[in-house]
């Protein structure tokens, strides 16, 4: 019996554009002190770059600000692993200061909380109470919405 290892393929572009799509939860690994520091985060896409929102406290915003490159992952798989799809995309985050780009952002994230129908606990992964209203995404700034550019890599794979 030969030992020959699988390899994965690679997924297209068109592939991975519509895992980014389906998908609004991803990981992103930060350069830490001694260790990586990976935290999920609620993203959104708009068919040309992610943007992310964030808490806008604890270390993610210090090793943001230390050495901005990270990595991004997003995966999809079925719970016996029959199949699945992940990507890594290498990018540099920056901090959205445009008001109005901000602005019209959140209010992006605001539409995809409902369209997609999260409970309303994932205002507390934002600084919120889930008593609020999901406008207070858009109307208060406890929270950072960062977005990704200079994407160097993207590695991108599926099961078959």
């Amino acid at each position: 019996m030969k030992n020959d290892i699988v390899k994965l393929p690679k997924m297209e572009k068109k592939e991975y554009d519509e895992l980014i799509s389906k998908q609004y939860l991803c990981r992103v690994g930060f350069k830490g002190d001694k260790y990586p520091y990976i935290a999920p985060l609620l993203y959104i896409f708009d068919g040309g770059h992610m943007y992310f929102l964030s808490t806008n406290y604890g270390k993610k915003i210090s090793f943001f600000r230390d050495y901005p490159y990270v990595l991004v992952e997003i995966e999809e798989y079925e719970k016996d692993f029959s199949d699945f799809s992940f990507m890594i995309l290498s990018g540099k985050l920056v901090e959205i200061n445009d008001e109005m780009l901000d602005r019209s952002i959140r209010k992006k994230f605001v539409q995809m909380i409902k369209e997609r129908n999260l409970s309303k606990n994932i205002l507390i992964a934002l600084g919120h109470s889930p008593e609020e209203p999901l406008d207070s995404l858009v109307n208060e700034k406890r929270s950072i919405v960062w977005k990704l550019i200079d994407v160097e890599e993207i590695k991108a794979f599926k099961k078959s």
